[in-house]
């Protein structure tokens, strides 16, 4: 009653002080953990489908391994594809554990951890899958006592058995969530759309993923005119002939002409020299 009581006389001091506020024209602040609009992002909360790569088990499967996820369908902000359909999201093993003897069934936790988006940048993601194997330590315990009554030489051999490891077969959906409004930049995803043209951006199958780094890094880079970012980046870009310039304040220009197969990843390197 006495916590009862107390709840109520801070409600009634909430109250008051907020008719107080109002009458004095004074403003009364939002509370400090509430996220303002994404501009030009994904918003917190964002669904992501996603389809494991590989069959995943408890029985071999490593806490700190990484495990891929296909994006199932593209992610789009007004005509501006983000992450295309085929893209791909990593997660973490966070306990990898086997079945084991006195009837425990396996363990596996799993933790989706981010998406790549069109050109490469990172979307955090929150969504942890939990699964615990069969156990059959309750029915095997009652057979333990059971059979010792009985015959007791029967019991080592409940002691050995095990329960079931869990298993993740390859093309399990699952959905995450974006964690956090995720702002970005519209001109850079902009400019990837006229680069890989309508068509093209919507998947990343058949596509080619640039890694651009430069030395020193931060330089600005452009592609067939259009700029996409700061090195180091990676873009996705579709088959045929791009030319890359490399630029950044003080350095000569870089610049690279290439031509590019489908489905290929390469990696280009700036070394920028001083004007």
């Amino acid at each position: 009653m006495r916590s009862l009581s107390i709840l109520l006389t801070l409600s009634i001091l909430a109250t008051h002080v907020s008719l107080f506020a109002q009458a004095a024209n004074i403003p009364v602040s939002a509370p400090s953990n509430v996220e303002r609009p994404v501009a030009f992002g994904l918003p917190d909360g964002t669904p992501v489908k996603l389809r494991i790569s590989r069959n995943l088990s408890s029985a071999d499967a490593k806490t700190g391994e990484t495990v891929d996820f296909e994006v199932l369908e593209e992610i789009k902000i007004g005509d501006a594809v983000i992450v295309p359909r085929g893209g791909v999201a990593i997660g973490t093993v966070t306990l990898g554990k086997p079945k084991g003897r006195m009837g425990k069934g396996g363990k596996l936790d799993i933790n989706i951890d981010y998406m790549r988006t069109i050109l490469s940048e990172k979307v955090a993601l929150r969504a942890v899958k939990t699964s615990k194997g069969y156990s059959s330590t309750a029915p095997m315990t009652g057979a333990i006592v059971a059979t010792s009554i009985l015959f007791f030489p029967a019991a080592p051999f409940f002691l050995f058995m095990k329960g079931k490891d869990i298993k993740i077969p390859k093309g399990t959906e699952v959905t995450a969530y974006v964690s956090g409004n995720t702002e970005l930049e519209p001109a850079k995803y902009q400019a990837a759309q006229t680069i890989l043209g309508g068509e093209s951006a919507t998947s990343s199958v058949g596509l080619t993923n640039v890694s651009i780094k430069s030395d020193p890094e931060g330089a600005d880079i452009t592609i067939n005119g259009n700029f996409v970012g700061s090195t180091p980046s990676a873009v996705f870009l579709k088959s045929g002939e791009h030319t890359i310039v490399i630029t950044r304040p003080g350095y000569k220009k870089w610049e690279r002409f290439v031509r590019l197969e489908a489905g290929s990843t390469i990696t280009l390197n700036a070394p920028l020299e001083k004007n």
